[in-house]
């Protein structure tokens, strides 16, 4: 393939999911800007958030598409809240994928059409179709390496058995994903005259160009034992001033008029379970003794509102007020992980699936979380034990900030452009 000049490519990019699908997204199209590039964004928003404003002020042209996604968040949660992994991905790309999965499509040919480069949510098998009919370079990012083979670990949940048998576990967890997701994900590509499709990972769903893993080498360790094709980048964050958020007088107040306070979020999962999450966080907070920032999505607590020790907040950027706090507890998604890593704060992870898991796991692992609280089984009491195990070890919080001073150090976003201009 012809080298395009990457001085003045023209650069579409197209993701899918909630927030933490589409901002860090937003992040990387602010930085190949900066780099002289000229960026398209196409967003499917599963929360119908509008990034419009963002994106503006970032001179980011910003499409949405569909324009309203028909998706019942707490109805949803209620019933898949006790699917496994797989059955709760095929209940969600029922839900809000499948139906919408020829406009998405349709989004993807235009910037197929209209791009020099395209880069895509690692999920958007639409845009690497539209990238191979039209003969345009695709590049696709991830925002988790559970799926990334290596033969000195097994799959997530797998046990260590050494080279040989871990090989043999990957393709096991191969064919699980093939037999369950294969039939419906290829049927697009069938439709389109395309070859057949060997694999759901990599050949479905990865670049075979280029896949960005958006995880900070911290988290990581064995990239260096991954294909050539996979470069973790760092965590794609946007720049501080990206966003006009100004902390409020009063929640300025009441963090100087205390203890640091422990910070409580699901994050954009709180909007499928707003009432459990609240008397959870309450009751949790109610049975530490500690102040508390409780993120809310009920009605019933108004944002910064305040209840004795504990400050409610609304939506907003997180590092201003993480980096104030003692401790994060929060589901475990991988941009709420790397922010709260990133302000030197240890976790307490309450997952709701595997992926959320998984990443309390690599917390644990490197020292800065207790053993994960799966939200199937926790209650308030399991959580202010946890909440005052991470408050009073003085290991974790020293950990937490050596680990801060490394994720600072390093500027996913720049590695990210570099690794794309060095592809092309």
């Amino acid at each position: 393939m012809q080298k395009t000049n990457f001085n003045f490519m023209k650069i579409g990019i197209q993701t899918w999911g909630s927030n933490g699908d589409i901002r860090p997204m937003i992040a990387l199209a602010g930085g190949l800007r900066q780099a002289g590039h000229t960026v398209t964004l196409c967003v499917c928003s599963i929360d119908n958030r509008s990034d419009a404003d963002l994106c503006r002020t970032l001179s980011i042209p910003y499409r949405r598409v569909p324009e309203h996604v028909d998706f019942d968040m707490p109805a949803f949660a209620q019933k898949t809240f006790r699917m496994n992994t797989l059955q709760w991905l095929r209940a969600l790309l029922d839900e809000v994928f499948f139906p919408y999965e020829m406009e998405i499509y349709q989004a993807s040919r235009q910037l197929a059409a209209e791009q020099d480069l395209l880069i895509g949510h690692h999920f958007l098998y639409p845009l690497k179709l539209a990238a191979h009919k039209q003969q345009k370079p695709h590049i696709s990012v991830t925002f988790c390496h559970a799926a990334i083979p290596v033969s000195s670990e097994p799959p997530f949940r797998f046990p260590k058995l050494g080279g040989l048998l871990n090989r043999l576990q990957w393709k096991i967890m191969q064919q699980i994903f093939d037999f369950s997701l294969k039939q419906r994900l290829s049927k697009l590509w069938k439709m389109e005259g395309v070859g057949e499709i060997r694999h759901v990972f990599p050949d479905l769903l990865s670049s075979d160009l280029l896949n960005l893993v958006a995880v900070d080498p911290v988290f990581c360790r064995e990239h260096v034992q991954w294909p050539s094709l996979h470069k973790a980048c760092g965590f794609l964050n946007l720049p501080e001033d990206a966003e006009s958020w100004l902390m409020p007088a009063a929640l300025n107040h009441f963090m100087a008029d205390g203890e640091p306070p422990v910070y409580l979020t699901f994050g954009s999962l709180q909007q499928a379970v707003p009432d459990w999450s609240m008397e959870l966080f309450i009751e949790a907070v109610r049975l530490t003794g500690c102040r508390a920032i409780i993120q809310t999505a009920s009605a019933h607590y108004a944002e910064h509102s305040i209840q004795g020790e504990i400050y409610f907040i609304g939506r907003h950027p997180h590092h201003e007020v993480f980096k104030r706090c003692a401790a994060v507890v929060h589901h475990g998604g991988a941009g709420t992980t790397h922010s709260a890593t990133l302000s030197a704060c240890p976790s307490i992870v309450v997952p709701f699936m595997d992926e959320q898991l998984f990443w309390g796991c690599q917390l644990q692992q490197l020292g800065i979380a207790g053993i994960p609280l799966p939200a199937r089984t926790v209650n308030a009491k399991t959580l202010a034990v946890a909440i005052t195990k991470v408050l009073n070890s003085p290991n974790m919080q020293t950990t937490a900030s050596q680990l801060s001073k490394k994720l600072r150090s390093h500027n996913g976003v720049l590695q990210a452009v570099n690794f794309i201009e060095k592809s092309i």
